[in-house]
């Protein structure tokens, strides 16, 4: 990703972010650049944050021709899509992204949790009932990987004690 980030570094115009990261997997590249904050003098935070999307706002329409035209040249030259993404302050917007299917073999158990997703009106088919899951799972990874993390020490600890 270096190598596309730098790219990046050469071709985007001086002036559009104070900062940007590039990432990425194999069908799409995300590029997502931190906006100077609006003058937050006399706003109160929800005003502030009204603000922030404002400036998210006027950046995407000031720019899509231009972007456009950048993340043509970029797909010719690394052969993914490129999404565009903005943060100002606390607030932070996706301009455009890809929703890739990813397919999976399900037993009559997993089917059946999907199942009851939607009869419990969370999801209104098994691909978004599974999407809900994945996006439960981001939530939570922090905190369950560091469970995990916690318990797979205890059973070292437990190994050692041999």
């Amino acid at each position: 990703m270096d190598d596309v980030k730098a790219w990046f570094v050469g071709r985007l115009p001086e002036g559009w972010f104070e900062d940007f990261a590039v990432s990425g997997d194999r069908d799409e590249i995300l590029v997502m650049g931190t906006l100077p904050g609006p003058p937050s003098e006399g706003l109160d935070a929800d005003h502030l944050r009204v603000a922030e999307r404002s400036r998210i706002e006027g950046f995407r329409e000031d720019t899509r021709p231009q972007r456009m035209k950048i993340a043509d040249e970029a797909q010719r030259k690394f052969g993914r899509k490129v999404s565009w993404a903005a943060s100002c302050g606390e607030s932070r917007a996706v301009f455009t992204h890809l929703a890739v299917p990813a397919m999976t073999r399900l037993r009559l158990k997993e089917r059946a949790l999907l199942d009851t997703l939607i009869d419990g009106g969370v999801a209104r088919s098994r691909s978004e009932a599974l999407a809900w899951c994945v996006q439960l799972v981001g939530q939570h990874e922090a905190d369950w990987l560091a469970d995990l993390r916690g318990a797979l020490a205890n059973v070292e600890a437990v190994r050692d004690r041999k």
